[in-house]
């Protein structure tokens, strides 16, 4: 049975649900006063609207889109390319960091080539990915698990390595494998390492994708934006960046209810 909150209590959880409130509408708050700013400052012309389009601008040309049956395709192209990207590299990259927390001396040898692709600029690959694997999804996805799974790799395998040495030493006097050890300890004490890897991913993914379909692609909102910039479609280009925006930001909420579901079940 369940033991009724006291008073003091109550009173608590009412402050930090009025600051939780407080604090959404003050970002809802400091966005809208941006907007109207911004629309503002075009209207009486401190701002050309041509270069810098308007928030109002930006609306129209959303419902303009909505209404074409092609703009949906491109959000599915975008997504579907993300997603898959998110899901090789995440997968990919764990599986890598596994094998040299098993391995000290894999470790060891690989460090140095790990921190060297990571601070690759990936685009610079971008002709070489091209001339490999063709324009198209295969080069898109390619780009997305390569700018995403290196950093996946070095964040799991930190949080493999921070699992407290006193309890592998304490499961290895109880002659606890290896593999024990691992599924264990060291994998549960690292399921916030691999959410935190999850939310970065999230930005490095879409990162990816749009870099890719600026390089090689038919469709999806890269190509849009890339096309609104060469034909000067301006307010094109800043309704496709707001539904990126849209769209990665459901990508990590959905991250974050993830971790909420995983806490609750700790």
């Amino acid at each position: 049975m369940k033991q009724p909150f006291t008073k003091e209590h109550k009173t608590y959880l009412s402050t930090l649900k009025r600051k939780s409130a407080l604090i959404v509408s003050a970002q809802v708050g400091l966005l809208l006063v941006l907007l109207a700013m911004w629309e503002t400052a075009t209207r009486i012309g401190w701002l050309d609207p041509f270069i810098t389009s308007s928030p109002t601008r930006i609306v129209k040309a959303l419902k303009e889109m909505i209404t074409d049956q092609g703009y949906l395709h491109h959000i599915g192209v975008t997504l579907y390319e993300t997603l898959l990207g998110f899901v090789i590299a995440t997968l990919l990259g764990t599986a890598v960091a596994v094998g040299l927390w098993w391995s000290a001396a894999a470790s060891k040898i690989f460090e140095p080539y790990l921190v060297v692709l990571n601070s690759l600029p990936k685009i610079a690959l971008g002709p070489i990915i091209i001339v490999w694997l063709g324009t198209g999804l295969k080069s898109i996805v390619f780009m997305t698990v390569l700018v995403t799974v290196i950093v996946t790799v070095i964040t799991m395998q930190n949080g493999f390595a921070a699992t407290e040495k006193s309890k592998i030493f304490l499961l290895l006097s109880f002659g606890a494998s290896k593999w024990q050890i691992f599924t264990k300890l060291v994998l549960p004490s690292s399921l916030p390492t691999f959410v935190s890897a999850l939310k970065i991913n999230v930005g490095m993914s879409w990162i990816g994708s749009i870099m890719g379909e600026y390089l090689a692609s038919k469709a999806g909102l890269g190509y849009l934006i890339v096309y609104g910039g060469q034909v000067f479609k301006l307010d094109l280009v800043m309704a496709a960046t707001v539904t990126l925006c849209a769209l990665a930001g459901a990508m990590y909420f959905a991250v974050a209810l993830l971790e909420r579901l995983l806490r609750a079940k700790r």
